[in-house]
């Protein structure tokens, strides 16, 4: 039986866990959270408990699957699976931040690992979408490098702050490209 997008799940490789979130990882994450760079294009959470309380109620609602980034045990960060679609079996994995100090180490690459795995053979998904604002080149450079294919921008798709208008960069892995993008995490992860 096929496992729903939307079932809480632990994920695990190496010293990364993802758990489902819950309001008792407030006090760990706003900790982890101290010290990141805030930029307008990022979503970087003003107040972690209120950010929690909100990724709690869209997973209530059945649009979210919300995890901790867990890494030795602790927490630093989060992750989702978001916008779920699971009539038609597609999701998107965004929302994420990381704390400053796992930040361009394999603890990302293990995260969207564990997700895609996940999403493409518990879930059977037909579609794993990421997105990004336009500006954030870190970003895009991040999920360009997981093996994601550019499905185009999506121009003034979002007001941002300020009345400043985003376009958004989407992205996307089908079923078929799932193998070769698992070899290529692996490959990265081995080194």
């Amino acid at each position: 039986m096929t496992t729903a997008l939307t079932d809480p799940v632990t994920l695990r490789r190496g010293r990364v866990e993802l758990v489902p979130l819950d309001a008792s990882h407030a006090d760990a994450l706003t900790a982890a959270r101290e010290g990141l760079e805030y930029a307008w294009y990022t979503s970087i959470p003003a107040s972690v408990p209120d950010e929690i309380a909100r990724r709690l109620a869209e997973r209530d609602a059945g649009r979210m699957n919300p995890f901790t980034v867990v890494v030795d045990g602790r927490p630093q960060g989060m992750t989702t699976f978001c916008d779920i679609d699971a009539d038609n079996r597609r999701v998107e994995i965004g929302y994420t931040w990381l704390a400053r100090d796992v930040q361009r180490t394999e603890v990302n690459t293990t995260a969207k690992r564990l997700l895609l795995s996940h999403a493409f053979e518990a879930c059977e998904a037909i579609a794993v979408e990421f997105r990004t604002s336009w500006h954030n080149r870190q970003s895009r450079a991040a999920i360009e490098r997981l093996g994601a294919r550019q499905d185009g921008v999506l121009r003034n798709h979002r007001i941002g702050p300020g009345g400043t208008m985003r376009d958004t960069v989407v992205y996307s892995i089908l079923p078929h490209e799932w193998p070769g993008v698992r070899m290529g995490l692996d490959a990265r992860l081995a080194d």
